[in-house]
This record gives C-alpha cells, sequence and structure tokens, in this order.
C-alpha cells in the first residue's frame, strides 16, 4: 500500500468536504468535483471569494470565502482546484483553520504546493502521481475517489468491530 493511497483514505474519514474553486460552471473541474461529492451523498460545501453560491444539479448552494470561514475544518477534507498561486494561498489558510486532510487535484500545484502539503498534513495530503493512483494525470477524485472512499468505509467498519 502506498503512502498516497493511505492518505487517500485518510482524507474519505472527513465527515465534511469543502472544495476550493468550486464553480457553476459544468465545464469546470470545480464543478465536477463539487457535482461528485453531491453524487456520493457527502456533505461538501463550495469555497470560492469571488461569489456568494454556486448553482450545481439545478440547486443553489453558498459559498464561503476561505477555508478559514468553513464551520468544522478540524473534520473537513479540503479538494483544491485552482492554479498553484492560489493553492499556495488556500493550503496555508487551510493549515491556519485547522483542517485534517487535503487532495490536490491535477493542475492545481507544483512540487512547492506539494511539497507544502505533504509536509504541513502529514499522512492526509493527496496529489501528484504516486503510485496508487489509476488516472494518467496523477490523484484526482473523479478517478481515484470511489476506491479511496471504499477503502475508508472498509477501514472504519474493521476498526469499529476491535
Amino acid at each position: 500500500m502506498s503512502d498516497m493511497q493511505s492518505a487517500a483514505r485518510t482524507f474519505f474519514t472527513s465527515t465534511t468536504f469543502a472544495v476550493a474553486g468550486a464553480s457553476s460552471d459544468p465545464s469546470k473541474f470545480g464543478h465536477k468535483i463539487f457535482a461528485w461529492y453531491l453524487a456520493h451523498d457527502l456533505h461538501a460545501v463550495p469555497v470560492n471569494p469571488t461569489c456568494s453560491s454556486i448553482a450545481v444539479r439545478r440547486k443553489e448552494f453558498d459559498t464561503v470565502a476561505s477555508p478559514l470561514k468553513l464551520k468544522d475544518p478540524r473534520n473537513t477534507g479540503l479538494s483544491v482546484i485552482t492554479p498553484p498561486p492560489i493553492t499556495a494561498q488556500l493550503l496555508r489558510e487551510a493549515k491556519q483553520a485547522g483542517i485534517k486532510a487535503v487532495w490536490l487535484q491535477p493542475g492545481s500545484f507544483t512540487d512547492k504546493e506539494l511539497d507544502y502539503a505533504i509536509k504541513e498534513f502529514p499522512g492526509a495530503a493527496v496529489g501528484g502521481y504516486a503510485k496508487g493512483t489509476v488516472g494518467g494525470e496523477g490523484w484526482c477524485v473523479l478517478v481515484d475517489g470511489d476506491t479511496a472512499m471504499s477503502a475508508a468505509a472498509k477501514e472504519q467498519s474493521r476498526e469499529e468491530k476491535l
């Protein structure tokens, strides 16, 4: 089992998932990823400082401007779908807020942001091309999320039986 697979399982132990870069535009990955969480019946919160709400699946969702504004950051996993300079700021805010896990989507980071995430969210930062991803673009919620979520549920079930 790779460290990234373990981090992906940890990510899915969160009770809330914030999506930085969430968008109303169906052609954008911020929209697709937010919709993925909704389709999996996961509690998701859009993070977008440029608008007060987004529309996904014909429903409006109020946004928060920053990870610092999340109601329960310690139980939140943050999916990041932003350009690297914005990702760097989001990661600093996520750390300050007490977010426990981050998932950096392909295109949202350079080595600098990924290294920071791995250092500051030990065992709970997902991103890059490490072993375990099934996609050619690197670790992506849309591609690897189902497997990681299933593994997290199995692990949690085993722990509850102990």
